[in-house]
């Protein structure tokens, strides 16, 4: 279970248990009293049944209010999202409505044994789970940091107002542990194995699933061509399958993002077999694309038919044997899709996989949606794959050259806006003000309740990286990484510059103290090099 007593009630039940003050191991009650308070989560399924519980909470706050949107980086190790964390709470004092995402591109990418790999789920699914874990490790390890350093403000209070003082800080200490939304892919198999793996994920401490709706082992990227669809049945057994599996674990109110690709795939493996007109199988096999059958295009030798509208057709078939869909169906299969998860899968978010980033567009279809299911909400991946400025900097154009505000050969058609001598005109301060705000707009307009980046810290390790590397292997040397990293760490107060105490020094000069007293080989003593630093 989660430790959330105060310091007070819970020294007076250690101290019950000691009435002398110290264990028969001379272990002091003070002692007893930090460490349980650091450790603030007996298992990781606590934490899955507790955030839970906060993801609930958040998204009936946006059903009243849809400016409380929550939001999310993707982080690929248990570092970055510790990091993220600490930073939003150094920005905003809280971080409530913050998540972190974990991606299965990142997870394919940069965390499995095969090497780099695209996004089509080959890495092992094993490697999911133990990046939930790492994540949490990481976010824990944070909160004893944070709450040993509060404990030696406490121990050095020389007044009873300094001592409450102290208290009262521990007391109000809010922990690093925030909701993650994992991502399942496609399930890594039929229901059975999304089941067992959605088991493992939760029990590493995932509140919250995101499964796709492409077939497992056809799967692509969001953001690719070739993405290949499951019948709505289908997914609902995996939608099922995830369930069960919150439900087996006691995470009663575990949270199921259900994800379509259907507005960019265009193809099914699958025709599904309607028992009733209007049924789902019917549904999705109307927007199947097919041919007549007539003199000149005969029914061949092992082709199939289908009878719709009174009458038999072909359904195209493609060499690969899979079936395509008709051309432009996509948006109207996004809404049924997304019906459908909502009422008849008990999915309890959307995730509209879009090509482009245009808030029209997806409030469009969220709309269609919610005149069946009013309080629809989505999670939306404002993805790195969009070109933002070029796609920002297009819609600005189009806007203002229908409302007759500009010609159009005042500003380019193409790829050339995305020079950079377009950033400091109007077109360009427009673009980026509708940036600024897209997240706002997309919450307030389209039922958006959480904004996610997949792939930040991909694109960030590799641009940081270069940044240095440019500067440290090139004319700058050292006034590179001083320049470029630790100066700005010392001034925005980022705590990883005292790289020994992030990684739990301090933690255990602490433990140190208390097993071994005076006699404790400690690190931290004036010849310190993490002295030079300023205190945070």
């Amino acid at each position: 279970m989660a430790h959330h007593k105060t310091y007070a009630e819970l020294e007076a039940e250690v101290r019950a248990r000691y009435p002398s003050g110290q264990t028969p191991g001379g272990v002091s009650v003070d002692d007893i009293v930090q460490l349980r308070l650091q450790n603030t989560y007996d298992t990781h399924l606590d934490i899955a049944r507790e955030m839970a519980g906060v993801m609930r909470a958040d998204m009936a706050a946006y059903d009243a209010d849809p400016s409380k949107f929550t939001q999310s980086l993707g982080c690929w190790s248990g570092f970055h999202a510790q990091q993220m964390i600490k930073s939003i709470k150094r920005l905003r004092g809280t971080a409530k409505g913050t998540y972190v995402y974990l991606s299965g591109w990142m997870v394919a990418g940069l965390r499995n044994t095969w090497g780099h790999l695209p996004d089509q789920s080959m890495h092992e699914k094993t490697a999911v789970a133990d990046l939930i874990e790492e994540i949490y490790v990481s976010l824990r390890q944070a909160d004893e940091v944070a709450i040993n350093d509060l404990f030696k403000v406490l121990k050095a209070a020389k007044t009873e107002a300094e001592r409450a003082k102290a208290i009262a800080a521990i007391d109000n200490f809010e922990t690093h542990v925030v909701p993650i939304i994992a991502d399942i892919d496609a399930g890594f198999g039929n229901e059975h194995a999304t089941y067992l793996l959605a088991k493992e994920m939760i029990k590493a401490g995932a509140c919250c699933l995101q499964i796709e709706n492409q077939v497992s082992d056809a799967k692509q990227c969001g953001h690719q061509d070739g993405k290949v669809t499951v019948p709505r049945e289908d997914f609902i057994e995996k939608l099922r399958a995830c369930r069960l599996a919150f439900e087996e674990l006691g995470v009663d109110q575990g949270v199921i993002v259900a994800r379509t690709d259907s507005l960019g795939a265009g193809l099914t493996q699958k025709v599904p077999v309607s028992r009733e007109p209007g049924d789902l199988a019917s549904q999705y096999i109307k927007w199947l694309k097919v041919e007549p059958i007539t003199e000149a295009n005969p029914i061949e030798e092992g082709e199939l038919a289908l009878y719709q509208g009174g009458e038999f057709v072909k359904p195209v078939r493609l060499p690969n044997g899979l079936f395509p869909f008709k051309d432009g169906s996509g948006r109207a299969r996004v809404i049924e899709d997304g019906i459908v998860n909502l009422t008849e899968g008990g999915a309890d978010l959307l995730w509209i996989e879009t090509d482009t980033p245009n808030v029209d567009e997806i409030a469009g279809m969220v709309n269609e949606i919610r005149k069946v299911v009013p309080n629809a909400k989505l999670a939306y991946n404002n993805s790195p794959s969009f070109n933002w400025t070029l796609n920002l900097r297009k819609q600005v154009r189009d806007q203002w050259i229908k409302e007759g505000r500009i010609k159009a050969d005042d500003y380019p058609e193409g790829n050339e806006l995305m020079k950079a001598d377009y950033d400091a005109t109007d077109l360009g301060r427009e673009a980026d003000a509708r940036l600024q705000k897209f997240q706002t707009d997309i919450s307030a307009r389209a039922g958006v309740f959480h904004n996610l980046i997949t792939l930040p810290t991909f694109h960030l390790t590799a641009k940081s990286m270069d940044e240095l590397s440019r500067g440290y292997f090139g004319e700058e040397k050292m006034l590179a990484y001083v320049k470029t990293v630790q100066r700005e760490e010392i001034r925005r107060g980022i705590s990883a510059v005292k790289h020994q105490h992030e990684v739990g020094s301090d933690l255990g000069d602490s433990f140190k103290e208390m097993v071994a007293g005076e006699r404790a080989l400690k690190a931290g003593g004036h010849k310190n090099t993490m002295n030079q630093f300023a205190a945070e």
